[in-house]
């Protein structure tokens, strides 16, 4: 077996299960995001579902690829760190890729997803599927209406209802009728800026993901990199550097030569 610099064959397979524990974290952070974001029977949320997917894949590549790392390094294969090392350059080149442009993009999706929802008002004449997300969304966040209570207009659902018990979590209101001697307490809080909350904290993870992931990336190649190009020359010489002794003793500068006396 070819003899590779130890401390580096270290440090790779440590890297290596790092990047295997980040792989969990990230599935963990999907799992998170899904149940923070997730409505009770319609868990379609505008640019929720791409995000998942991502993060899911993301993280189980991650993973797959540390494990990987490690074995072929601790196994000093070079097929396998040959592997690690071309699915490194494809990785760093695609999320580097898909990064930029959603760094860009980022503070854009507020705005876009104001229009699509502002495009299904008034909510008491949206259709069927419509009214079954707004319900459900005022249901698990406990709000009324996307941007407002007048949503609704006057046909405010059950779902906008402040019960005895929601008034002391939740910020509730009065809500009078002019033709009715009674009025009703609601949830003060629209949903849409809710929404929006939670959206962009997706989006934020993600980011930070993949850049984390790229830069990581770009580490495990020039470390795979240099892992491969020992192995390929197994019959180096070893250079070992030596620092002189600073006081060493030299030889005398002149020496006393003492000639016997001559004969008599």
């Amino acid at each position: 077996m070819a003899q590779i610099n130890i401390c580096l064959k270290r440090t790779f397979i440590g890297f290596n299960f790092l990047f295997a524990i980040i792989g969990g974290i990230i599935i963990g952070l999907a799992i998170l995001s899904q149940i923070l974001t997730s409505a009770e029977e319609n868990p379609s949320v505008e640019g929720r579902g791409m995000g998942l997917i991502v993060l899911y894949v993301m993280g189980t590549v991650t993973m797959l690829l540390g494990l990987l790392g490690a074995f072929g390094a601790y196994k000093e294969q070079i097929l396998s760190l040959v592997v690690f090392l071309v699915c490194m350059v494809i990785g760093a080149f695609l999320m580097i890729r898909g990064g930029i442009p959603a760094a860009v993009a980022r503070p854009q999706i507020e705005g876009v997803l104001e229009e699509k929802f502002r495009d299904l008002l008034p909510l008491n004449t949206a259709s069927f599927q419509v009214k079954h997300m707004a319900d459900s969304l005022q249901t698990q966040m406990h709000c009324c209406g996307l941007f407002s209570y007048t949503d609704w207009n006057n046909d405010i659902p059950a779902s906008c209802l402040c019960s005895a018990e929601d008034e002391e979590k939740y910020e509730c209101r009065m809500l009078g009728y002019s033709y009715l001697s009674q009025s009703r307490s609601i949830y003060r809080k629209p949903c849409f800026p809710i929404l929006m909350h939670y959206i962009l904290l997706l989006a934020d993870i993600t980011l930070g993901v993949i850049f984390t992931l790229a830069a990581l990336a770009v580490l495990g190649m020039v470390l795979s990199s240099i892992m491969i190009h020992q192995l390929r020359q197994p019959n180096r010489t070893t250079v070992l550097l030596s620092v002189p002794a600073i006081f060493t003793p030299g030889p005398p500068k002149y020496q006393e030569l003492h000639n016997p006396p001559p004969p008599y």
